[in-house]
């Protein structure tokens, strides 16, 4: 594609569906508008893009993301293990970051995941503050650098950010990130010696700001549950922002009595969960050699029962997984393997669903939707999910922001030969 990005289009022409169709898609103001059987609407040149029969989906959101940690694995070279091991080493390398280097890693990686598809992604931020002995200054050293990148890159990707306060955090500390403009009041009640009392602080913080919540839950396979607490405290609270909370292994591991009381809690606060296969599977199991056990929440039974849920890549290239692609085809793909949705679930989970609990407008091919799309080389959605094909264009709130092209080249076959006779029966 020659024209400069972003190209604003009004017109996305022969594109497919999953259910088969062919159609085209009329855009404006970064709402689709129109949407007609293929080669039947026109507009200007221009403002016309052509996908050729290319498959058009909604395009994925990242509802956990740590931009801030993001891509510094080779830097640390950490030893492989769980997450306490993961938490040492990040706690360590911390000391040494600066904003510069922080905003480097975060920019790269937000526009590698937008080059993917991904037009809009929620990041925790650590409050750097150690064991509470840092200054107010190093504490929002991360915070700083992350409202920096999500200055530079407003209108192409819709950053929130959410502020990460582990247990030893002072509160002072907390309330200077989100003074920063932070939006959403998060934390790790599990990791605390008094777990409860951990959710309590946070979420009254959040009461005192009017700020959604984003908790890290359960990130275990046994020990201490406050996903119940937490949905409990927040039934009543007001509707116009977000509760939500991620990871959640522990419930995949309760029995299903009990499961069927935190779940009930979830239902009646509307409360949303975000599972992280990549890094959940990475993380958990470590002291298991045999039969090892796996991380990732019950997805059929938080599905089955109403529950509002998410996914997401969660760590790219860090202490807490060495690996990732910062694709959503990739945790589609393991939601479907792992966590045994269909594939069409799956990629729900990463679009629809991860819109819904960051809060966002709906978004797709239907009329009134939010113009933000993905289009593919595929002939169908599992084709899509199975194959994640690199060739894409990524649409955003209207405007083509992203364009990936592929050329391959394989080599023929061997002419056909016939067998010898004694070789054919």
């Amino acid at each position: 594609m020659d024209q400069q990005l972003p190209r604003p289009v009004t017109l996305l022409r022969d594109a497919l569906l999953p259910d088969g169709r062919r159609v085209d898609v009329s855009v404006s103001a970064g709402t689709v508008t129109d949407v007609a059987p293929a080669r039947t609407r026109t507009a200007p040149a221009d403002a016309v893009l052509d996908l050729d029969g290319r498959l058009l989906l909604t395009a994925p959101a990242e509802p956990h993301a740590h931009l801030d940690k993001a891509l510094s694995f080779d830097r640390i070279q950490p030893p492989l293990g769980d997450l306490g091991s993961a938490i040492e080493a990040w706690r360590d390398h911390a000391t040494t970051m600066t904003v510069e280097d922080i905003a480097d890693r975060a920019r790269t990686q937000a526009l590698a995941m937008l080059a993917a598809g991904t037009t809009a992604v929620r990041s925790h931020v650590d409050v750097l503050s150690g064991h509470g002995e840092a200054s107010l200054h190093e504490a929002t050293r991360g915070a700083r650098a992350l409202v920096q990148v999500r200055r530079e890159l407003a209108g192409l990707v819709d950053i929130e950010l959410v502020a990460l306060a582990g247990p030893h955090v002072p509160d002072e500390h907390v309330e200077a990130v989100l003074d920063l403009g932070v939006d959403l009041v998060g934390g790790a009640p599990h990791l605390a010696d008094d777990p409860d009392a951990d959710v309590d602080r946070l979420l009254a913080v959040a009461a005192r700001r009017g700020l959604g919540v984003d908790l890290h839950a359960d990130e275990n396979l046994d020990g201490p549950v406050t996903l119940d607490r937490y949905a409990r405290t927040v039934r009543d609270w007001p509707r116009d922002r977000q509760y939500s909370a991620g990871h959640c292994v522990r419930l995949g591991t309760l029995s299903p009595a009990r499961l069927d009381e935190v779940i009930a809690d979830l239902v009646a606060a509307d409360l949303g969960v975000i599972a992280l296969p990549i890094t959940n599977l990475y993380l958990q199991g470590w002291q298991h050699p045999v039969a090892t056990p796996r991380g990732i929440a019950p997805l059929r039974a938080l599905i089955d029962a109403g529950v509002r849920v998410a996914a997401g890549a969660d760590n790219v290239r860090d202490p807490f997984n060495p690996v990732g692609r910062s694709d959503a085809f990739e945790t589609a793909s393991l939601l479907v393997s792992a966590g045994h949705l269909t594939p069409d679930e799956a990629w729900t989970l990463v679009t629809d669903g991860a819109r819904s609990v960051m809060g966002l407008p709906v978004a797709g091919v239907a009329v009134g939707a939010r113009a933000d799309l993905v289009a593919v080389a595929a002939t169908s959605l599992v084709d899509a999910v199975a194959n994640a094909p690199a060739e894409r264009t990524v649409i955003a709130n209207g405007r083509v922001v992203a364009v990936t092209e592929v050329r391959r080249t394989v080599a023929a076959p061997l002419p056909a030969t016939p067998l010898p006779a004694g070789l054919v029966s």
